[in-house]
């Protein structure tokens, strides 16, 4: 096994509407055809308009040394997005966040699951945070013009929408105020 990566993990297995089906699923394994999990991004921007990246450890699965979101992992069984988003943030940053009246700002549908992005704006200070240090190496703020150098310089995770997150967060933002007033 390597190292940061438990395999006796399990999670829900949620059909294609995303409703529990009271199965459950070891990491590690291959998922069944018609069986999904559940992921959750945190993205924390800063009032400066910075994002608070991490850099992931040399033996990750997947991606290892690249630079990565604020936080991002698989949601545990009996875990809903939410509690996963804080569970996730508190385990890898020591950051506690309240996020009992959020919902993802956005979802992406992949083919094993379903992936939420949480996007808060929250002035942290790095220095204070405890890394969980099987998962994470460093974090750093980053402004757009050094997140998009990262990317062209493979030193980035390459999520297709980096280029206009910094956008999303805004007009996604925007959009949510303004429904609630």
């Amino acid at each position: 096994m390597v190292r940061g990566e438990n395999e006796d993990e399990l999670w829900d297995i949620y059909d294609k509407d995303r409703r529990v089906t009271g199965r459950l699923h070891r990491r590690g394994d291959k998922l069944l055809e018609g069986d999904y999990h559940l992921v959750v991004h945190v993205c924390v921007f800063n009032s400066n308009n910075q994002l608070l990246i991490q850099q992931r450890q040399p033996w990750k699965k997947g991606w290892p040394n690249m630079w990565d979101l604020t936080v991002g992992g698989s949601a545990l069984a009996g875990d809903n997005s939410v509690t996963a988003a804080e569970r996730e943030t508190k385990e890898e940053l020591g950051l506690e966040l309240d996020l009992s009246k959020e919902r993802p700002r956005f979802t992406i549908n992949f083919p094993e699951g379903f992936d939420d992005y949480y996007m808060i704006t929250q002035d942290v200070n790095i220095e204070e945070l405890h890394l969980q240090e099987d998962e994470v190496q460093a974090v750093k703020w980053v402004d757009k013009v050094e997140l998009m150098h990262m990317v062209e310089n493979g030193e980035m995770i390459p999520y297709y929408f980096l280029d206009i997150i910094f956008e999303l967060k805004d007009i996604l933002g925007s959009r949510i105020s303004e429904v609630r007033k």
